[in-house]
């Protein structure tokens, strides 16, 4: 019997899904061990052969961890929420629900085929109400709870008014808006309920407030800044512009420190613990306020170098600073009003991206210098944004780069403030110079000024000491239809919550999936839509990452209709062991998660201060392009001839992307190409040997160059396992490597290989009770301590390197010991599950019990050399190897070799002068 790869996986696919060979146990006996996948957004697209690939790890890794005795957890879902649904829906009228019910279908049946053994009965999706009504419930919860800087964790909001019923806002130490109230507790209790509902909002870690946003028109949305590139829509390439809008946002601000913190208690790759680091970005420094008397306000800004503020000679706001308005001059309005137009265009990572433009706008009013009193001139520029501390700057020329470029192009003052500094240098606190030009300052050290402008800066109640973060507030909302609700409805302006019985809050229908007329998102087409037939619901739906902020937790338990997971399965399964996914999450996914974590564990749900012990990212699977080389005319145009790669030198030719799926080791097939477009029906070929070669390249996977290769063909022509094995086999897991389909056929021969040891000549399935040889014993000792050893390190790679090598070896021993090939296929299970599920079938094992056997343990003594081929040479000259036990001693050896018939036959009847030997080394025979 012929292996054959399609019956045996389908078969076994079968089997799998009609036991639930996979489903995780939900006895607590045995260690634990959760495996997680980032789960995909289901495109229509469905998968290419670069998706699985961190997805064929994980399932290496889960099946090695159930043969090591461990209950592992190892689920799949669908981030199911998302723009391109509702593009579709809107080109189309179709319901989002429809289209990605369609793709989800797609993707299963693609996972299926690849062999992956993920427990499906815990599947879910982030727009399945049953699923959302938990994403709608955490935004409760943090919508009814306030940071409490002195314990250092959320507290219910409910523990924040008793305090203010009872003390008032003294002593209170929370993270909130700037422009919180103080008052009493006679005060508190006096107020009317829509007066400290309005302050709370101030205190909240979901809270409404008006914020600067990147807004799309054409997708009728605001975008996160990682959904804009160039000043443009990820999706689509739609204009985008900063605007004011009121938006929900969440305080993840409050969990800076202790997200920092918790970067140094996992492992995770080490360029993205530095991206996190980097976006968190704390810096230790003062808050500095600028007085504007025309006003009767201040100017905040935030610095690390308070010891050059005798340096400042004039502000930065951004363009969308609250105050630009009032401070902007009438004979400055025209000039303002058009820089904040323009600025208006560029999204905030084009604003910082851009060092080298300079412009800005004066707005023709002054500050007064906080200690000096001098007039300071108030500027306008986008490298300030308004989200990033307070939105304005000191700029000190003599101090920093940015400020001396944009003072030089506006011919503004610049004041050295030390006597080692050099202009356009970054001013460096570790020098040894003193301070010029710097009031009371003067003479002395960097140590030395800065407590001492602190405290003067405490005394005229204009500054303080302050450590500030670089990540702002998390925008949470987006003007979309296919999101989660906002579990929110408005009485006098103000938010309240639904009640938690009400949950889940179902997204309405709605006629289009468009903004209102009116400029509503598309909620506000929902008829009859209010609560309790009154109060207004948010009509802002959540953004992308909310539904996948917690839902780890939620595979934990995924039928819990009580709890989002029950307190029994978190302290079970605590956080998740192995993490696979895409680097492309840095700062966005892997950041919100980690708060929400915290947030829940705050509250006494969990008790893991980190979600995801060990993080990994897979590189990328590149595409291999094909090219054919059309022939062009005298006038530079196309023609319908093409040339074979090795000739396109002796014509005018132009290089064009052809499908990869009709090129077969960079052989073009004629007919197919022919029928590869229409106005290439009667295509010329000037061949090569009878054949057209067509030129490659590694670029991206992409339809548009035509190198997309199908997961689905390749494993109808060699199989899954076929498919699993290559994969891994094209290198090293965290590295981007090119897919290149000429290789596979080598991994598809070694399967073949595999099946031919269970098999005699004639294909009839035979293994013999036989004791094994030592040889044999040391092949399979090898491959066990190998496999063992790759995994644990996740070197997937040289695993398959190693099989192959294996199997050589038994093959030319002619093993078909069941001792050895047994235990063989256990360890090539997690790579190969369908053709190992056949051989332990075969080998009279109960179907199906392969997944849950033991993984073979490795045996030292079996890798011990007990012998040795030795060379046997004369006079130098080597003739034949001679195998003989380690452990003999000279008299022994020279006994043996003077008696042997080779040695005899070699000698021709001369004498033996000398016999040298050295032990596990030589034997050379001096006549």
């Amino acid at each position: 019997m012929d292996y054959n790869h399609k019956s045996i996986e389908k078969k076994w696919q079968k089997f799998w899904a009609d036991h639930q060979t996979y489903k995780t146990s939900d006895s607590h006996q045995k260690p634990k061990y959760y495996v997680l996948d980032m789960f995909p957004y289901p495109s229509g697209a469905g998968l290419h052969v670069g998706h699985p690939l961190g997805y064929i790890a994980s399932d290496i890794f889960s099946r090695y961890k159930r043969l090591k005795g461990f209950n592992v957890l190892h689920p799949m879902g669908y981030d199911s929420f998302g723009l391109p649904a509702e593009q579709y829906a809107i080109q189309t009228g179709q319901h989002p629900a429809v289209t990605t019910e369609v793709n989800i279908k797609r993707y299963r049946e693609q996972m299926d085929n690849i062999g992956f053994s993920y427990d499906w009965s815990r599947e879910v999706r982030t727009s399945d109400a049953a699923y959302y009504k938990w994403t709608q419930w955490v935004f409760m919860k943090l919508f009814d709870s306030w940071y409490n800087k002195e314990s250092d964790k959320a507290e219910p909001i409910e523990s924040l008014t008793a305090r203010f019923s009872v003390t008032g806002s003294a002593g209170v130490q929370a993270v909130s808006d700037e422009d919180v109230l103080e008052f009493t507790a006679a005060e508190w209790n006096a107020f009317d309920e829509e007066k400290q509902q309005r302050e709370l909002l101030k205190y909240r870690i979901a809270y409404l407030r008006e914020s600067t946003v990147n807004w799309c028109a054409a997708l009728g949305t605001v975008l996160a800044n990682d959904e804009v590139i160039n000043g443009v829509s990820e999706r689509g390439g739609y204009p985008v512009e900063q605007k004011k809008m009121m938006q929900w946002s969440m305080r993840i601000t409050a969990y800076a420190d202790r997200l920092l913190a918790g970067l140094d208690s996992i492992d995770w790759p080490e360029p993205l613990v530095e991206m996190q680091r980097n976006w968190i970005g704390k810096s230790v420094g003062a808050s500095v306020k600028f007085p504007v008397p025309q006003l009767d306000t201040t100017i905040e800004v935030f610095t690390t170098r308070v010891d050059t503020i005798f340096g400042v000679s004039f502000l930065v706001l951004a363009p969308e600073h609250e105050l630009v308005s009032a401070l902007t001059t009438t004979e400055q309005q025209a000039e303002v009003e058009a820089y904040i137009e323009k600025t208006s265009k560029k999204s905030e990572l084009d604003r910082m991206a851009d060092t080298k433009t300079v412009s800005g706008a004066f707005t023709g009013s002054y500050a007064k210098h906080p200690i000096s009193g001098q007039d300071v001139q108030i500027w306008i520029a986008d490298y300030v944004l308004a989200g990033y501390g307070t939105g304005a700057v000191m700029a000190v020329p003599s101090g920093d780069q940015r400020d001396y470029v944009f003072a030089k192009h506006f011919n503004l003052e610049i004041i050295p403030i030390s006597d080692s500094q050099q202009i356009e240098e970054q001013a460096d606190p570790n020098k040894d110079g003193r301070y010029i030009n710097s009031g009371f300052i003067n003479g002395m050290t960097y140590q030395e000024a800065v407590p001492a402008l602190i405290a003067k800066l405490e005394e005229l109640k204009l500054g303080k000491a302050k450590i500030n973060y670089r990540m702002r507030d998390a925008i949470f909302g987006r003007q979309r239809y296919w999101g989660e609700p906002v579990p929110v409805y408005f009485k006098n302006g103000l938010p309240y919550l639904i009640k938690e019985e009400e949950l889940p809050l179902l997204l309405p229908e709605v006629d289009k999936y468009l903004p209102t007329e009116s400029g509503e998102p598309p909620l506000g087409r929902a008829k009859d839509w209010k609560y309790e037939d009154q109060y207004e619901y948010e009509l802002s739906t959540m953004p992308g990452w909310a539904g996948s902020s917690w839902y780890w937790f939620r595979y934990m338990d995924p039928k819990n209709e009580e709890h989002f997971a029950s307190r029994e399965a978190v302290d079970y399964w605590k956080a998740v062991d192995l993490y696979i996914g895409g680097s492309e999450h840095a700062t966005g996914h892997l950041l919100y998660s980690r708060f929400w974590n915290k947030f829940l564990k705050d509250l006494g749900y969990h008790n893991e201060e980190e979600p995801f012990r060990k993080l990994i990212n897979q590189g990328m699977i590149q595409g291999r392009s094909n090219f054919v080389y059309r022939v062009l005319d005298a006038e530079g145009r196309g023609t319908n001839k093409f040339v074979s790669y090795g000739l396109r030198d002796e014509y005018n030719t132009i290089p064009l992307h052809v499908d990869v799926n009709i090129v077969v080791n960079d052989i073009l097939d004629l007919e197919k190409f022919r029928n590869f477009r229409p106005d290439f029906a009667n295509a010329e070929f000037v061949l090569e040997n009878g054949k057209y070669i067509c030129g490659s390249e590694v670029e991206k996977m992409s339809k548009s160059k035509f190198n997309v290769v199908n997961p689905d063909d390749i494993i109808e022509s060699y199989g899954a396992d076929t498919l699993r094995l290559y994969e891994m086999f094209l290198g090293p897991l965290e590295q981007a490597k090119p897919w290149n389909t000429n290789g596979i056929e080598g991994v598809y021969k070694f399967l073949r290989k595999v099946w031919r040891l269970f098999h005699d000549a004639e294909g009839h399935f035979t293994v013999s009770d036989e004791e094994p040889s030592k040889a044999e014993f040391k092949a399979l000792h090898k491959i066990i301590k190998k496999v063992e050893e790759d995994i644990e390190r996740f070197s997937f790679n040289t695993s398959v390197s190693a099989f192959m090598i294996c199997v050589n070896e038994l093959t030319d021993l002619k093993c078909n010991k069941r001792q050895i090939l047994e235990q063989l296929i256990v360890v090539l299970q997690p790579y190969a599950p369908h053709i190992t599920e056949e051989l332990w079938s075969l080998l009279g094992n109960e179907p199906g019990t392969l997944s849950y056997a033991a993984y073979p343990a490795f045996k030292p003594e079996y890798l011990v050399e007990s012998e040795f081929a030795y060379p046997v040479s004369f006079n130098g000259k080597m003739r034949f190897n001679l195998p003989l036990a380690l452990d003999l001693d000279q008299n022994a050896v020279e006994d043996i070799v003077r008696a042997h018939v080779d040695v005899q036959k070699h000698l021709d009847g001369k004498a033996i002068r000398k016999i040298i030997f050295v032990k596990g080394k030589i034997i050379n025979i001096v006549v």
